[in-house]
């Protein structure tokens, strides 16, 4: 037990870290990092209302938080999702390891104490340790608890090779959950099952999984349907998919109808991205158009010049996802979408602070201006210029995940072509598949952001580590004590390998 407890110093020393430079954020930015969305994220909150353009998982947590009136608050939670994430990564490698290397034999084998503690210690490092990690958990926006929901539905489904049906009912209602933070999660639910199914699930687990997914979502659509007429989960359906092909659209190929022609788009400025300039510049087809991104006329606009877009150049469409999605394992980072929007993802050296922000963050709390203080803030930023990791480690991460299960191709002094297949598709392939996902599905349905990048991490390093852990075995049988002398001689009548024998004692079967 002391050898087991001595194991987890060193996750005790990157929670250590973790902690330490959270605190020291809290200290000299009290206030959240504002956004672009944080604004409606907010007047959802207030107004406790689905929000217009993404679904109020977010603001549900903002109005959970509204009666301590602090956003110093707020942010502190955050933080704390952000450390319990990376926890809930340690605990399924360590849990997967225990599992590979059974401890029949402690004093032997020590290191199956401590090889499974020391790897899923270092593999929390890129979830706890960058800054980026950081400063995710610090913005007034719906990141770090979208990939806290999406991790506890991989832990639950994880948890057990022959999953229960209350497993997969708290795989699928966490799913829900990340799906009502942010729409990417709606498809993810399909990742789930086929993973369980893969696993040997059972099908009680993968109903009750289905079903506990669709109850919430099914439910929030209602609510959204007594606020607004409409049995959705949001207003702005088709916008973002119309942005997305802004990239590469040509009217000369497409040839829309009369009433389309307004969504051509028409590009001014070469340091924005053109989905960020149809959406929100001057450039932006909707500012003609009534009730703007979020009116009836401009989703339907929008849906059906998208959908001729790629109909007619889906050679275009593949290679910008293509692009976009290995955007994220660049080695540095570029002023993308725009030059102002990139800085936001970082802590600032000053002080900025808008009239119209004032004035909303009054109705939540007393403490939201945004402030600087040194010398807590002089920390954050000399750490902040030193621990940045760069996306070609995401990259590395990845493939490990996909390349660690190559080993398991000999096991047991023989050659078995599948063992690889069958060992990562009941392991590594949940996480990994989550972490591409997270990275795929922003650059096919709306535009690549770094924001987008980072939840993606904690699924990467959980996928490595499953592949890199041989498959889960049973513990060796202890040996067999010898029999008191008057139980040598077996009962008259009773089998030599009855209920009184040493082989039924030792549990031999």
């Amino acid at each position: 037990m002391r050898v087991r407890l001595i194991a987890h110093v060193p996750f005790a020393g990157v929670l250590g870290v973790a902690i330490w430079i959270r605190v020291l954020a809290v200290l000299g930015y009290p206030a959240p990092l504002w956004f672009g969305d944080s604004k409606s994220y907010l007047e959802a909150a207030l107004q406790l209302r689905p929000g217009e353009t993404r679904p109020s998982g977010y603001p549900f947590l903002l109005w959970l938080i509204e009666p301590f009136h602090s956003f110093t608050v707020l942010v502190s939670v955050q933080h704390a999702i952000g450390v319990l994430t990376g926890v809930l990564v340690y605990v399924l490698v360590l849990r997967a390891g225990r599992a590979a290397w059974p401890l029949d034999e402690p004093g032997r084998w020590a290191w199956r104490v401590w090889l499974p503690a020391v790897m899923a210690a270092a593999l929390t490092v890129p979830v706890l340790i960058p800054v980026h990690q950081i400063s995710l958990e610090h913005m007034l926006m719906s990141d770090s608890l979208f990939t806290f929901l999406l991790l506890a539905a991989v832990t639950a489904a994880l948890w057990r090779r022959r999953s229960t049906w209350w497993l997969g009912a708290l795989a699928g209602a966490f799913a829900a959950f990340a799906a009502l933070t942010r729409t990417a999660g709606l498809p993810l639910i399909a990742v789930i099952v086929v993973a369980m199914l893969l696993r040997r699930a059972g099908w009680r687990a993968c109903v009750s999984a289905v079903v506990m997914f669709a109850l919430p979502v099914v439910g929030y659509m209602f609510w959204f349907q007594s606020e607004y007429g409409q049995f959705k989960l949001a207003k702005a359906n088709s916008i973002w998919l119309y942005g997305r092909t802004a990239s590469f659209a040509d009217c000369n190929v497409i040839k829309p109808r009369p009433e389309l022609q307004i969504m051509c788009p028409h590009l001014t400025d070469p340091r924005i991205s053109p989905a960020f300039a149809v959406m929100w510049t001057k450039d932006s087809p909707f500012r003609e158009i009534p009730g703007w991104v979020t009116g009836d006329e401009a989703d339907r606009l929008a849906g059906e010049f998208a959908w001729a877009a790629i109909r007619k150049q889906p050679g275009d469409y593949a290679n910008i996802v293509v692009h976009d999605t290995f955007m994220a394992f660049e080695w540095d980072r570029t002023p993308y979408p725009n030059p102002w929007t990139s800085l936001q993802y970082d802590f600032p050296e000053g002080e900025e602070w808008s009239d119209g922000q004032a004035l909303l963050a009054e109705k939540y709390g007393t403490d939201g201006e945004t402030r600087v203080v040194r010398p807590w803030a002089d920390q954050v930023l000399a750490y902040q210029d030193h621990l940045a990791m760069p996306g070609t480690f995401l990259g590395i991460l990845l493939l490990g995940g996909l390349a660690g299960a190559f080993p398991y191709v000999r096991s047991r002094g023989r050659w078995r072509p599948l063992g690889p297949v069958r060992h990562w598709g009941t392991g590594a392939l949940l996480p990994w598949g989550m972490s591409l996902a997270l990275l795929v599905i922003p650059a096919a349905t709306a535009d690549f952001d770094y924001r987008y990048v980072v939840p993606a991490v904690p699924f990467a390093c959980l996928a490595l580590g499953l592949a890199l852990l041989p498959p889960p075995r049973r513990p060796r049988p202890a040996a067999a004590e010898p029999a008191p002398a008057e139980e040598e001689e077996p009962e008259a009548g009773a089998p030599s390998g009855g209920p009184g024998s040493a082989a039924a004692r030792s549990g031999v079967r």
